[in-house]
């Protein structure tokens, strides 16, 4: 139970902030790769106009998702059902499962991309995919950690 009295929502933080970690990943990706590095573009396969287009949606998609993951983390939090503990698993599961989705689907099955565009990819494909399932694993950790734990602290708990 929280301090309001009301249960705590453990799957609904999780999915929160899983929503707010694939978003962040996302955005990571697009400001990073697409934009910084110049590597790439979301979609690679027309011209460069459509490419800048495709990397506009996604930062739409992404910003979205932002807004929607921390308003769904706010209600919670002002409620007093926020599970911090399920809410820290669930940032890093959204950011490992966006990164390994585009790691695997976008760049190897779909081939919208790659992320760099040099004769070998080994390196950077480990790299991309190897750093997904070390943000995965951490999130595994912590949610089992979050689990096991009793009646998990809540967002206001924690933060005193």
């Amino acid at each position: 139970m929280s301090t309001s009295g009301s249960p705590i929502e453990r799957g609904r933080s999780m999915a929160a902030a899983a929503l707010i970690g694939v978003a962040l990943m996302a955005a990571v990706d697009e400001i990073v790769f697409h934009q910084l590095l110049g590597w790439h573009h979301f979609f690679d396969r027309s011209t460069p106009a459509v490419g800048l287009l495709s990397d506009g949606l996604l930062h739409t998609a992404e910003l979205l998702g932002l807004v929607a993951g921390f308003v769904l983390w706010a209600d919670l939090r002002r409620r007093g059902t926020l599970s911090a503990a399920h809410a820290w698993a669930g940032l890093l599961l959204g950011a490992g499962g966006f990164q390994l989705f585009d790691g695997l689907v976008n760049h190897k099955v779909l081939r919208l991309h790659q992320i760099r565009y040099v004769p070998d990819l080994l390196l950077y494909d480990l790299a991309w995919n190897g750093a997904a399932l070390a943000l995965l694993a951490a999130g595994a950790v912590l949610a089992v950690r979050a689990r096991r734990r009793p009646g998990g602290r809540t967002g206001t708990e924690a933060g005193r």
